[in-house]
């Protein structure tokens, strides 16, 4: 089983790191952009051919489904590369989990870049799936840059930042951007109130891992052997994981279980 991940950069590391919980024998063929990154202030016809690019660059080596680990480029380009790669190759995108945070009630949060805040598509999933709780957009600028850095003031700074303009009673936030993921319980530390119940953070990456394995006929086996490998794809080019991705637990995951090639 071969399951490619693309994203303009390491984002794609906590979907990756589900996956391979899920199935420790899959092979992973990692492909990312950073030549071209940041895809946000680019247009949508710029950011779908650079999504394009990046998704073809993990064809040579024949991924059974591809997982569109970008926010970004799930509400630019997803048509798009369906068009060009289904039906042999099936394209799963990923949304804001913002279905599974109103069911659990509100008030909740949705933490986004501040190109995705505010925009029609993120508009029409709170009318669709949250109408019904008290909703805060909250723009994060400068943090999805500063996980893709690995810079630690950075990320302290964006994300008290972020946490300043999340009201004290929301209970759940919407991690609206796959680099959030990597810097999860950072978040929860920031927004937790003194006194109130823990904090729900809802993610995408084990939403969008386990349907990938349905849509492709596959079922979990955590305690598969642990041999597949990780192929990763820096714009068009094999290389090892970039040094910022091991910063964090998922990408230290993927290179400890399985090395790369």
């Amino acid at each position: 089983m071969r399951i490619a991940l693309m994203d303009v950069g390491i984002g794609l590391l906590a979907a990756a790191a589900a996956v391979r919980r899920l199935r420790p024998d899959a092979d992973l063929i990692l492909s990312s952009d950073p030549d071209g990154m940041p895809w946000g202030p680019r247009t949508p016809d710029d950011i779908t051919a650079h999504a394009l690019a990046t998704a073809e660059a993990a064809a040579p080596h024949r991924p059974d489904a591809l997982i569109v680990a970008c926010n970004t480029a799930s509400v630019h380009a997803l048509p798009a590369l369906r068009a060009r790669l289904e039906p042999d190759l099936p394209v799963i995108g990923t949304v804001p989990a913002i279905k599974p945070a109103a069911a659990g009630g509100g008030p909740l949060a949705i933490w986004a870049t501040p190109a995705t805040t505010g925009s029609a598509y993120q508009r029409g999933l709170i009318q669709e799936f949250a109408h019904t709780v008290a909703v805060t957009e909250v723009p994060c600028p400068g943090l999805s840059d500063a996980v893709e850095n690995a810079d630690e003031a950075a990320v302290a700074h964006a994300v008290a930042a972020a946490a300043e303009r999340t009201p004290d009673d929301v209970r759940a936030i919407v991690l609206g951007c796959t680099h959030y993921e990597l810097v999860a319980e950072r978040i929860r530390a920031a927004v937790q109130r003194h006194r109130l119940p823990p904090l729900a953070l809802h993610g995408s990456a084990g939403a969008v891992a386990a349907q990938t394995l349905r849509r492709i006929g596959e079922l979990p086996a955590p305690d598969a052997p642990a041999e597949g490998t990780v192929t990763v794809i820096l714009s068009g080019r094999t290389a090892p994981l970039p040094a910022a991705a091991l910063t964090y637990a998922e990408g230290q995951l993927l290179q400890a279980v399985s090395p790369t090639r």
